[in-house]
């Protein structure tokens, strides 16, 4: 994923005019009750809350690409086949036991609060806000990139590189793609699923029409196994630490999908069979298109996002696949933007809810139970930050991630220890084995990720200072809110027992 360049100057004035508009909406009555009780036809049920989650986690293959440019077929293969073993299945496994266990507005939030208390709690929100507004905008910047091989492969043009889109240009058209998924994350739950619902049909179909015409024409479709073959048996990749960077990249988010709990219909059933189909399809969805790519062409140069997917698929079946996939490719970042920016809206609202926050961020809709100031917020926010590098971005996000989905670990752990009796729809199977494996893969990998990012951190120095501004402001946040949120702390464990001190007897049964 290439760097952007930052911007001179920031002028973002749409907001208003947005909000304006959506107040001639039907639903424009709002409430700052603890609460918003949503209709079964309002929430997400359970093929919605499929493709939201599609969307919080992947997207498609776009953005997989300069995996094989950077380790070879072989290893980009086996890459996608383990990560998800180490990276993707526990973390799975944790959200599908903790979004069923409290199945809350808020997610991650809940869990830590209900486990390690409101300082954590404080800090884990606050910390998922900056990485997921940060992705938000990182994002949208891929917009023009795909508009770009979209133009160049729908339209004759000139053999030139790139339609010349600057700074300017490309952060406009990333805050228009911020504006577009602010006004249906203000129409609520319901349409944030209709909209992500035709995205997987286009985005799906799109590769898996490409694999077919690959399946169909030459060369014959197992020269790509022999293909992974004999680079997997040649020399060792020198480039491992980055493809472990772009893999773990593209296959994270899962601990995202818990925040919007409240407005799914039947929580606590549909969230691990939901989680269980996503998996598959993500995998597959990363797995066949990069055969069928690796079956035709090679050329590291052609495997970036400089050339990528429409240019192999223009390979595969000529301009109109290319065009095809281009167009899926547009696709996938809106409804990725339209995603994330649902889930991370979601923190401000629990936020000020428990006190932590202005009130007025706890507003939502009557109808729709959308939180529009805090939708709003998030957004100007993200547009805001789109100004800065790609690469950038990716640094702050790496770095607030890494300890949020340690705190969610140790959440896991604390509430099978302090709440034995609860009710679990779903628990990690495997007693003590399978909660050390859910626990420790996805911190080995997320540490050689860590690694990986601060080798050259010099480089990077802003992008640390931001992030030394969230973990501070996060910590002033507790301390100054603190006597305020405790006044207007809203009742806790509300789907948990009380908790009990535990014997030896309760710590085998947690375990189990």
């Amino acid at each position: 994923m290439g760097d952007v360049k930052a911007l001179g100057a920031i002028v973002h004035n749409g907001g208003g005019a947005a909000l304006h508009l959506l107040h001639s909406l039907s639903d424009n009555q709002q409430s700052d009750g603890p609460t918003t009780v949503l209709s079964n036809e309002r929430r997400l049920g359970f093929f919605a809350l499929v493709c939201v989650i599609y969307f919080t986690v992947s997207g498609g293959a776009f953005g997989i690409e300069p995996l094989v440019g950077a380790v070879g077929p072989g290893m980009a293969v086996l890459l996608i086949l383990v990560t998800p073993i180490f990276w993707s299945l526990p973390m799975a496994l944790m959200v599908a036991e903790l979004a069923a266990l409290l199945p809350e507005e808020g997610g991650y939030y809940v869990w830590v609060k209900e486990s390690l208390g409101h300082f954590w709690a404080v800090q884990e929100a606050w910390w998922t806000m900056g990485y997921s507004i940060a992705l938000v905008a990182m994002l949208s910047l891929l917009f023009g990139t795909y508009l770009d091989f979209f133009i160049r492969l729908a339209v004759p043009v000139p053999d030139s590189t790139h339609i010349a889109f600057g700074p300017l240009s490309r952060w406009l058209l990333a805050s228009a793609i911020i504006g577009t998924a602010t006004i249906v994350n203000l129409l609520g739950a319901r349409d944030v699923g209709r909209s992500s619902k035709l995205g997987v049909i286009l985005v799906v179909g799109a590769f898996a029409a490409m694999c077919l015409f690959w399946l169909l024409g030459d060369p014959h479709p197992w020269q790509a196994i022999r293909i992974v073959r004999q680079d997997l048996s040649g020399s060792p990749t020198n480039a491992l630490l980055v493809g472990l960077s772009i893999i773990v990249f593209n296959y994270g988010g899962w601990d995202n999908a818990s925040t919007y709990a409240g407005e799914v219909d039947q929580p606590q059933r549909n969230y691990p069979r939901a989680i269980a189909v996503v998996f598959v399809v993500v995998l597959l969805g990363y797995l066949l298109p990069v055969i069928a790519g690796i079956g035709v062409v090679t050329d590291r140069a052609l495997w970036t996002t400089d050339a990528g997917w429409p240019v192999i698929a223009q390979l595969i079946g000529g301009r109109w696949l290319g065009s095809l996939i281009a167009g899926a490719g547009l696709v996938s970042v809106w409804a990725l933007v339209n995603a994330q920016l649902f889930y991370v809206s979601r923190m401000p609202l629990v936020l000020a809810r428990d006190g932590w926050l202005p009130a007025g961020l706890a507003r939502v809709s009557a109808g729709s139970a959308a939180p529009r100031v805090a939708v709003v917020s998030c957004a100007l926010i993200a547009a805001l930050l789109a100004a800065f590098p790609f690469g950038g971005l990716a640094v702050i996000q790496c770095l607030l991630y890494a300890p949020a989905l340690a705190l969610e670990l140790l959440s896991l752990l604390a509430l099978r220890r302090l709440r034995p009796h609860a009710d679990r729809p779903f628990r990690v199977p495997g007693r003590y084995w399978g909660l050390a494996y859910v626990c420790l893969a996805p911190c080995a990998f997320g540490g050689v990720v860590l690694f990986a990012t601060l080798r050259d951190w010099r480089s990077f120095t802003q992008q640390m200072l931001v992030v030394g501004i969230i973990a501070i402001s996060g910590v002033l946040l507790y301390f100054s809110r603190r006597g305020l949120a405790i006044k207007r702390r809203p009742e806790e464990g509300r789907f948990l027992p009380p908790r009990v001190a535990v014997s030896p007897a309760d710590g085998e049964e947690a375990g189990s």
